[in-house]
This record gives C-alpha cells, sequence and structure tokens, in this order.
C-alpha cells in the first residue's frame, strides 16, 4: 500500500468517524472514544500527506 492509498483510507475513516460524533452530539450522549480516536487519525493525516523536506526544495530531483 503506497502513501495515497493509506492517506485515502485514513479520509474515509475520518469521514465515517465524523458521522458518529456527529449523531453522538445529536443524541446528547458522551463522545470522548471518537473524539480522542479522531485526533489520533488527524495526526496519521498530517505525518503521511506531508512532503518531505527534499521534495519542497527539489521537486524535479525527487522523482529520479
Amino acid at each position: 500500500m503506497n502513501r495515497v492509498q493509506y492517506v485515502k483510507i485514513i479520509e474515509r475513516e475520518l469521514q465515517a468517524l465524523n458521522k458518529r460524533i456527529d449523531m453522538k452530539i445529536l443524541q446528547g450522549v458522551e463522545y470522548r472514544k471518537e473524539a480522542r480516536e479522531h485526533k489520533i487519525l488527524q495526526k496519521k493525516m498530517l505525518q503521511h500527506s506531508q512532503k518531505s523536506i527534499f521534495q519542497k526544495f527539489f521537486p524535479t530531483l525527487a522523482h529520479f
């Protein structure tokens, strides 16, 4: 699995988790566990979607 596929999977998980959180908010139920999971998924997303410093400064050389 490459990085793009991994980021897409995380995005889908975040969307599903957001729906669960929204439903719990509407029902007035505690959603602490989901909020913690959401925070972890966001960190993973940020970590794996960032480009390296080398790719930012030398984008043409990064393809070799």
